[in-house]
């Protein structure tokens, strides 16, 4: 992964040298524990209960979060350097699943959880973070097939979501609903975490990102208007100035709650602002010109309190102007770092933002990933030692195989683009 010394100050070579590790990761240690294995050839959709090596075990219930994540992998991949042929069988597989099971025909918008075959619905809860992946994954599907039935149900989702949980007095989107998307118990939490009634930084992240790809699938204006809501929310009102870092759960007026978990910088959500809100304001046919300051004063707090200066890596959480305090590497978190910091060099050319993208994957390579049985560990500590599920409800290849996929094509496009203008340029000179 070390660039040649004569390419050292050329930091766009030093990403090149960096693509044949993430292509290596992606190819040899993430897709191989998902993909066959994942596909559930008796009921549809994809089993997630996967035990060491990718092999299946026994699963009770099906997540809308996991089946939507893994659809949209497998369509994303379909038109990458991926056997698109194969990926796009995949992609499908889940596709059918998640219309056919998980989609509410009474009410609108898709349930929480049904059972391993899909026959029997066990939770039937609108939560608008599962039915912002379900969005995501629709919109993925359209992009990859042109499938003029997904883009339907991807149009018919988008307005029960925005019709039954957009807030048209403070802005931004309530968190949880009954089956009929009533109002839910006073006391009810989001099975997602914080308190009955909040509105959570890490909900709106993915209703970003999902408006953003059904934009790019759709064109629909209204969409666009409400990313552009959300962009204004999660740059802005989310983002403490006094902080220089964002708050995890607010009040219905996003007031932030200050307690409890709300009393923690989460260093991964907000290095994954960081990209998302760059990737929502191209999408909207913005400029990052003026978002760039925000970007570089959230990158830096992480920086400054999460950032494992002695092994690379970015830590999980920490109190308001604290170093770390919670110090275990998780996986989702460092492939946050990853895009972000490529993000930032993409958009700054600035040179430290390599140094952190080199030294993250790096720990990737050593530490995170599993070269034995495949895939990332979940947590690793301190100590070295590691510990979670590779696989269950809130884990599977969407966080890291995004991160992979994305650098290759960031670095390409980035060599790319000085492959041309030097081109540009000798062209210029012989005229």
């Amino acid at each position: 992964m070390t660039a040649p010394a004569a390419a050292w100050r050329d930091p766009v070579a030093r990403l090149e040298a960096a693509l044949p590790a993430l292509a290596r990761n992606l190819n040899e240690a993430v897709l191989p524990f998902w993909y066959p294995h994942v596909l559930d050839q008796r009921h549809g959709g994809y089993t997630v209960a996967l035990a060491a090596a990718g092999r299946p075990g026994p699963q009770p219930t099906k997540s809308l979060v996991t089946q939507a994540r893994l659809l949209w992998l497998f369509a994303r991949l379909a038109y990458s350097e991926q056997p698109a042929a194969a990926m796009r069988e995949a992609a499908e597989h889940g596709y059918r699943f998640l219309v056919d099971r998980f989609q509410d025909p009474v009410h609108g918008g898709y349930v929480w959880t049904v059972d391993a075959s899909g026959r029997c619905v066990v939770d039937g809860t609108k939560v608008i973070y599962g039915q912002a992946f379900a969005l995501f994954a629709l919109s993925g599907y359209v992009r990859a097939t042109g499938d003029p039935e997904a883009l339907a149900h991807a149009g018919e989702l988008f307005d029960h979501i925005d019709r039954h949980g957009h807030d048209a007095v403070y802005g931004g989107y309530h968190e949880l609903f009954g089956v009929d998307w009533s109002a839910p118990a006073a006391r009810r939490t989001s099975p997602i975490g914080g308190p009955a009634g909040a509105k959570l930084t890490n909900t709106h992240l993915h209703l970003l990102e999902a408006l953003a790809e059904y934009v790019r699938a759709s064109g629909s204006l209204r969409a666009r208007q409400r990313l552009l809501e959300l962009i204004t929310i999660l740059g802005n009102t989310v983002v403490r100035q006094e902080l220089g870092a964002c708050t995890d759960q607010h009040q219905r007026d996003w007031t932030p709650i200050l307690r409890g978990g709300g009393a923690l910088v989460s260093y991964g959500h907000d290095l994954e602002t960081i990209w998302l809100l760059a990737d929502a304001i191209e999408t909207a046919g913005r400029s990052n010109a003026t978002w760039l300051d925000v970007y570089g004063r959230l990158f830096d707090y992480s920086y400054r309190h999460g950032w494992d200066g002695a092994r690379g890596g970015f830590f999980y959480s920490g109190g308001f102007h604290r170093k770390a305090q919670d110090r275990r590497k998780v996986w989702w978190v460092q492939a946050e770092a990853l895009m972000s910091s490529l993000t930032l060099f993409r958009l700054t050319r600035e040179t430290r933002y390599v140094q952190v993208f080199e030294q993250t994957l790096q720990w990737v390579m050593e530490q995170q990933t599993d070269w034995t049985e495949g895939e990332w560990h979940a947590e690793v500590h301190p100590d070295g030692s590691v510990n979670g599920a590779k696989a269950d409800q809130w884990k599977e290849a969407y966080h890291n195989g995004r991160a992979l996929i994305f650098s290759i094509e960031i670095i390409n496009s980035l060599r790319n683009a000085l492959s041309n203008d030097g081109q540009a340029r000798s062209e210029q000179d012989q005229r």
